[in-house]
């Protein structure tokens, strides 16, 4: 028996040694057998984020490119004229020629009180208008005894309204631009040789389309005068109209004519005469 013993005692520790190496492994919940917890490398699952370390450098911010040049503004449209109006009258600057020839002093007295707006300088007296006859008449020749434009001009300047000179303007409309654009630089009143060269008138302002300054062919609407010899007028002429009326251009052409060259010898070519204030 004993050795039957011993042998049966060996082959169940046999069998007990295979039934063990045959059993799986489980892990029971709530145990640590003392070994690292095993790791899985199945996916993460939803809302989880899987990030692995970056290896590589920041990227660095790529060179921005300039700005394409911006093309030029065109020039705007030139600007259109538009209406202008310049005039130096004021009440009391009217003067009448107190005789038949004394236009040109009379003349004279009414530039003056159109460049001195003072109001308190105003020149009207008879006797001084006598005494600007006689001046013009000194500084004229080959007037038939009276005084010519080259008088007048010589009176304004040197009564200290000048400097003025005399011109003579072939073309009408060239005459109105040349005295418009003399009193816009100026400031002054521009003479008018009248009836062919026997009177004087005084352009005291006037209206066009477009500022002389800005538009070397403005045109010319209206023309404001002073007659020294209103109310009478002439016969011949026609009526004087009244201190500071605007006249068209084809109503004061009825009166504003071409200078006759027989009446004084001038040097100047025949055309409309002006008695034109000139740019000290």
């Amino acid at each position: 028996m004993t050795g039957a013993s011993a042998r049966l005692l060996t082959w169940l520790a046999v069998m007990a040694t295979l039934l063990t190496a045959c059993t799986p492994t489980v892990d029971v919940p709530g145990t640590d057998g003392g070994q690292p917890a095993a790791t899985s490398s199945a996916l993460p699952t939803a809302g989880s984020v899987a990030t692995a370390p970056s290896t590589k450098a920041s990227p660095t911010a790529a060179p921005v490119p300039p700005a394409p040049a911006v093309p030029a503004a065109p020039a705007p449209p030139p600007a259109i004229p538009q209406p202008f109006a310049f005039n130096l009258y004021q009440a009391g600057d009217f003067v009448p020629q107190y005789t038949f020839d004394w236009c040109v002093a009379a003349s004279v007295q009414m530039t003056h009180n159109l460049i001195d707006d003072t109001g308190g300088a105003s020149w009207t007296d008879s006797v001084q208008q006598g005494q600007l006859w006689e001046m013009a008449r000194a500084r004229s020749s080959d007037s038939f005894n009276g005084a010519n434009p080259y008088g007048w001009a010589q009176v304004l300047t040197e009564s200290g309204m000048g400097p003025y000179t005399v011109v003579s303007v072939g073309d009408y409309d060239g005459a109105l631009q040349t005295a418009a654009r003399a009193m816009a630089v100026t400031g002054r009143p521009v003479g008018l040789v009248m009836w062919s060269g026997r009177h004087a008138w005084v352009m005291s302002g006037f209206e066009s389309m477009g500022d002389p300054a800005l538009f070397p062919e403005f045109k010319v609407t209206g023309i404001h005068v002073m007659d020294p010899l209103y109310p009478y007028g002439s016969g011949q002429w026609g009526p004087s109209p009244e201190p500071n009326s605007l006249l068209s251009p084809q109503q004061l052409a009825t009166q504003f004519v071409v200078r006759e060259p027989r009446r004084w010898s001038s040097g100047l070519p025949t055309g409309y005469l002006l008695v034109l204030p000139v740019a000290a």
